[in-house]
């Protein structure tokens, strides 16, 4: 059958705003492309492999509403990003490390996690000691803690816990400690103890721990050091190859100023998530809203 004139001209109008719709999603697209070079490359690159998740908080052992606020925020973080290790970095019962506070300060607000399989790695704090010099907390099966200062591993990121206290015994723990680091063939080695060595937090900065541990970090590759005592978030840009991370806000707050070396500093109830993969580590700050306040990436 004949096109009619009519028919024609349609079907042409129709055949050149089509043209001219492709030609806008092209140019569009080229405009992206100049907007954000590396999209191309984020479409094209596989995601790397994750190594290991895992969290860490600390000072949290009040059994108050704002431990079981940070809690259910961490409950809630395991839900959509499954993890099996959680670091506790000290004073994990208040005030005085009494045992027998363990359901309320600890059983009771982790139940969920622990129902899950999360297993939670301690060190002492202060508080902990003030009760048998915090023997009780060492022998307690929840705390899988093999001594006052160990270490242990998971694929090739290798953990080592110190007893930061006081009354520690230095002249064997540091001389431990250096031979775990030289001994560790891990690619990623990461410390943590209850108290802080660069912190612009209510204690400060320790002088003494810069002398003597960061020396060993330095020099075995230790690429991160996590905290407590201070009852804030903290995290530092690296130091000579050292990120020194603050999670004490498991529990309550206290002020927090800024040194030359923070890259973010909060007064937030809170703890600290980690992804591990090869090349690099990702460390994201979460409080008790489940919003990510703090984003930062370690590289190996």
């Amino acid at each position: 059958m004949p096109f009619k004139r009519r028919q024609f001209l349609f079907l042409s109008s129709v055949s050149a705003f089509s043209l001219a719709f492709f030609s806008k999603v092209v140019r569009n697209r080229a405009s992206d492309n100049t907007v954000n070079p590396n999209i191309n490359h984020l479409l094209t690159t596989k995601p790397a492999n994750l190594i290991l998740r895992f969290i860490s908080v600390a000072d949290t052992g009040t059994g108050a509403k704002g431990q079981y606020a940070v809690a259910k925020a961490m409950t809630n973080y395991h839900r959509r990003h499954p993890f099996n290790l959680a670091i506790l970095a000290g004073d994990n019962i208040y005030n005085d490390g009494e045992i027998e506070k363990i359901n309320a300060v600890f059983e009771r607000p982790y139940q969920p996690l622990l129902k899950q399989s999360v297993k939670f790695q301690a060190c002492l704090g202060n508080h902990d000691i003030r009760t048998d010099d915090g023997n009780p907390q060492v022998k307690y099966l929840g705390f899988n803690m093999s001594d006052r200062y160990y270490t242990f591993r998971h694929n090739s990121v290798q953990f080592f816990a110190l007893d930061t206290n006081h009354n520690a015994d230095w002249e064997t723990q540091l001389p431990w400690v250096e031979k775990e680091l030289s001994n560790s063939d891990a690619p990623w080695k990461i410390v943590f103890g209850h108290h802080p060595i660069y912190s612009s937090g209510h204690y400060g900065t320790n002088q003494e721990f810069i002398k003597t541990l960061t020396p060993l970090f330095q020099k075995y590759g230790v690429r991160l050091y996590i905290n407590g005592h201070d009852h804030n978030y903290e995290r530092t840009c690296a130091i000579n190859g050292t990120t020194y991370l603050t999670c004490g806000a498991g529990a309550g707050v206290r002020p927090v100023g800024h040194s030359a070396w923070t890259e973010h500093a909060a007064e937030k109830l809170s703890f600290a998530a980690y992804e591990v993969y090869s090349d690099r580590m990702t460390i994201k700050a979460i409080d008790t809203k489940n919003r990510i306040f703090d984003q930062g990436i370690i590289k190996l």
